[in-house]
Order: structure tokens, then C-alpha cells, then sequence
């Protein structure tokens, strides 16, 4: 079993601390999310080629914010998110009868941020695409994950919650399934 972190794994339960900003700036809703995981320095991030610093002084330059307002927007952007538990305790339920692992197009520094949630006793791999130099949907980097699980691309079933990831790693012969709540997956 191979996932997915953001939208499977860690989700934005509570969205109302980035609605709050998207009320302050006249923001459509979602479209705040778009402008922090979109910009230059966030695709630059995702492939190790920027820090976070970097895309939050992007996205507060996209915004017109204050040095202030940029460190308050990064610290209620992902107050709403949540890892998931149970989902967490169900990947390590499966060791060591099946082999876990990770697959996630993340931003430079966030192993160490994630170390607490994705660690060793639940993931027998870690793939992330800031230390790839690559991201999802890139074939390569499914068959990088795949390799570091010791698995044939068949045997394994990725989960994203992007329905283009999902179709990247079926072209790349995994078996893969789009994320729709912890429940159905388990």
C-alpha cells in the first residue's frame, strides 16, 4: 500500500481559518490554497529546488501582505488540518504482512516535519518529491517508490486524492485508487 500525505493521509478538516482570509483579501473561496500551493516558489519547493520561506514570501508578494501579515498567514493556513489517526494506525496494522509506504510531492524541510506522523514503524518506504527532484504525476517517481518498497509496480496500490496522480501511477503499472474517505479505504 503506497499513499498520498495532503488530502489522504493530513486533511483540512476545519477550513474556516482560510476562509478567514480569503474573506480579508476578497478571495473566492479555494482560491487562496491555489495561489499558496500554486505559485512559482511552491513548484520550486515540490522539486527541492526552494525552501517554505520561499513560498510564503511568494504568496505574500501575490497578496500585497505585510512581512506581519505573511507570518500570521502561515501560521492559520494549515491550522485546520488534521492527521488522520486512524488511517495511520490502519497502515501500521498492515505491517509486516504487506509493505507500506509514502509517495508525496511535498516541500523541501517537510520530512522532518512530518517525522512524528510518517516514521518507520508504519512505513516501510518514504518517497517525497522534494528529495526526487521530480513530482507527481512524473513516471519516474512511481517507479522510485516502488523500487524503494522492493515491489513489482503491480503489487502495489498507490492512493491519491488527485485523480491525475491516480492515472500517473496506473500508466506507470500500479494499481491505484483516488482517495475518498479514510472509511472506504480501510
Amino acid at each position: 500500500l503506497l499513499l498520498d500525505i495532503g488530502g489522504v493521509l493530513l486533511r483540512t478538516e476545519d477550513p474556516e481559518p482560510r476562509r478567514r482570509w480569503e474573506r480579508r483579501l476578497g478571495l473566492p473561496e479555494g482560491r487562496l490554497a491555489d495561489i499558496v500551493f500554486g505559485n512559482e516558489a511552491a513548484r520550486r519547493a515540490t522539486v527541492g529546488q526552494a525552501d517554505e520561506d520561499a513560498v510564503w514570501k511568494e504568496a505574500a508578494r501575490l497578496l500585497g501582505l505585510t512581512d506581519e501579515d505573511r507570518r500570521s498567514l502561515r501560521a492559520d493556513f494549515f491550522a485546520g488540518d488534521r492527521w488522520d489517526e486512524a488511517l495511520l494506525a490502519f497502515a501500521r496494522s498492515l505491517r509486516p504482512r504487506l509493505r507500506t509506504g509514502i509517495l508525496s510531492n511535498t516541500w523541501t524541510g517537510m520530512r522532518t516535519a512530518f517525522a512524528r506522523w510518517i516514521s518507520a514503524d508504519a512505513f516501510d518506504a518514504v518517497t517525497y518529491s522534494c528529495e526526487e527532484g521530480i513530482q507527481k504525476p512524473d513516471a519516474r517517481i512511481y517507479r522510485e517508490a516502488v523500487r524503494r518498497m522492493g515491489l513489482a509496480p503491480a503489487a502495489v496500490l498507490f492512493v491519491d486524492d488527485f485523480g491525475e496522480n491516480v492515472a500517473g501511477a496506473v500508466n506507470a503499472g500500479l494499481q491505484a485508487i483516488q482517495f475518498r474517505s479514510a472509511a472506504d479505504l480501510m
